[in-house]
């Protein structure tokens, strides 16, 4: 039997919902196979870029401002509730995502960084708002 270190991991590798872990400054430190499935970037070419890798450009700013101030505070205005976002896929294309967040802490209570679940909600989205149009 793998160790429970080894067991997290593989959990956390073989979840369905992308799982992306940013350190303080932004630089993604873990990427599950569902982040790779879901934003078309292999492990490889995401660990240790910056999380605006998957942000689109015009996000950006509300993105670092959010961060930033769950830093300082140490509590997100979201956390735990999903939200709908857009996010950027390797190829250019801009997804619709449904993303919830936590601030991960160490033993001492100091926040280390931000956990992100992520999954692709595009043709959900774009049923309803094909939905909406033809009603109107």
């Amino acid at each position: 039997m793998a160790d429970q270190s080894e067991l997290d991991a593989q959990i956390l590798n073989d979840v369905a919902d992308a799982l992306i872990y940013s350190d303080r400054s932004g630089t993604i430190t873990r990427w599950n196979r569902a982040s790779t499935a879901l934003f078309g970037f292999t492990a490889e070419e995401a660990l240790g870029q910056n999380l605006d890798l998957i942000i689109p450009e015009h996000l950006r700013p509300a993105h670092w401002k959010g961060f930033e101030a769950a830093l300082a505070s140490g509590a997100m205005k979201l956390a735990g509730r999903p939200t709908l976002t857009r996010a950027l896929h390797k190829s250019g294309r801009k997804l619709y995502i449904e993303m919830t967040f936590a601030l991960v802490r160490d033993a001492g209570g100091l926040v280390q960084g931000s956990a992100a679940m992520a999954r692709d909600v595009t043709e959900r989205v774009e049923r309803e708002r094909a939905a909406k149009a033809s009603r109107n």
